[in-house]
């Protein structure tokens, strides 16, 4: 891990074949949202956890912090998100506050988050940063997209901010064009099952109907609902589970169909792939659209608002996206992960 020795503390399901380089995994009992929303939070068998239990999860996370005394302790998304989890993030920070030594506190945040926010949690953001936060990790292009144009007060902390690019895992050679297929994928899948059916009914309707179509579904769709993508699909197309190869299927795709989430879209640009998107948008959730209609602006992705999502709509998009040449003028800091390991190197030798 470039000179650290790092700890993963991971909290939620299980995820099989996930790559963590040299660092160690640090395994939380297991806790995930539940079918009533973000405040519903249900163990490993979908039991609603109780406060005995939160207490326990607490313990268990600051003995093993204490037991490493890190240099550095990063937080993501909290205090920006991942509220429902206060009963154990503002435990260690305070410990972490009152260590000596005292560890470097930093958050991990994305560039753009959702815009609107219940009252007086921008306020509880701007004092938990200040209490506690020596930096707070931008993981984008400030050129693209700065955190004040979602997060208005983000000012009052503005000389704890870095900006470090996005973190996306290095290109490989793109395969050949005649390899090429249509990839279409939608994260964990929860909420992607309208965008592979529309995507089914596409393809007789696009020029790229002579090419293999690959539906991947992500882990978090219902079995009914995969069955029944699975009956719909025509010879041509290809209905699976979400593969640890996405990265490698990606490269040598001619169109990605997908939502607009961080990581696919870091996995688009890193990998130059012609793409069409269409952001999540329910419930007022505005960070994938804005993400996608930044990208749409400057001419590397189609966007279509899920609103206006048809098979025609879909196919057209999928063919203007084909034959669409990226702008080289369009070119963003991918060195995320590089530049985040020499602001946090420089941060620690500072304070010596």
């Amino acid at each position: 891990m470039d000179g650290f020795d790092v700890t993963l503390a991971m909290g939620g399901r299980p995820v099989g074949g996930m790559e963590i380089g040299g660092a160690k995994l640090l395994a939380l009992p297991p806790l995930h949202i539940g079918a009533d929303g973000f405040h519903d939070l249900v163990d490993v068998n979908d039991v609603p956890v109780d406060a005995v239990w939160k207490d326990n999860r607490r313990d268990f996370l600051l003995d093993a912090i204490a037991e490493r005394s890190p240099d550095i302790l990063i937080t993501e998304a909290f205090p920006f998100g991942r509220r429902q989890m206060r009963f154990e993030l503002i435990p260690i920070l305070e410990s972490a506050k009152s260590a000596a030594p005292r560890p470097l506190i930093v958050c991990s945040v994305r560039d753009i988050l959702k815009s609107s926010r219940k009252p007086g949690r921008a306020e509880e953001t701007r004092a938990l940063i200040a209490d506690y936060y020596d930096l707070v990790l931008v993981h984008g292009d400030a050129s693209f997209a700065r955190l004040e144009e979602t997060f208005l007060e983000a000012g009052s902390f503005a000389p704890k901010l870095r900006y470090t690019g996005i973190v996306a895992e290095r290109a490989g050679i793109r395969p050949p064009i005649g390899e090429a297929e249509v990839l279409i994928s939608a994260g964990g899948g929860a909420v992607g099952v309208e965008l592979f059916k529309v995507a089914i009914a596409a393809r007789p309707l696009s020029r790229l109907a002579d090419l293999h179509w690959r539906l991947l579904i992500g882990p978090n769709m219902a079995e009914v609902n995969f069955s029944a993508l699975f009956e719909k699909a025509s010879d041509g197309v290809t209905v699976e589970r979400y593969r640890s190869d996405f990265r490698t299927l990606l490269s040598g795709a001619a169109v990605s169909v997908s939502q607009a989430g961080y990581n696919t879209v870091a996995d688009i640009l890193s990998t130059n792939t012609p793409a069409v998107l269409v952001p999540f948008d329910a419930d007022g959730e505005d960070e994938q659209p804005r993400r996608a209609q930044k990208l749409a602006e400057v001419g590397r992705a189609e966007m279509i608002a899920s609103s206006r999502l048809t098979p025609q709509c879909l196919a057209d998009a999928i063919d203007r996206a084909a034959i669409r040449t990226p702008s080289i003028e369009f070119v963003l800091d991918m060195e995320g992960a590089t530049n985040t390991v020499a602001i946090l190197r420089q941060a620690l030798e500072s304070r010596d």
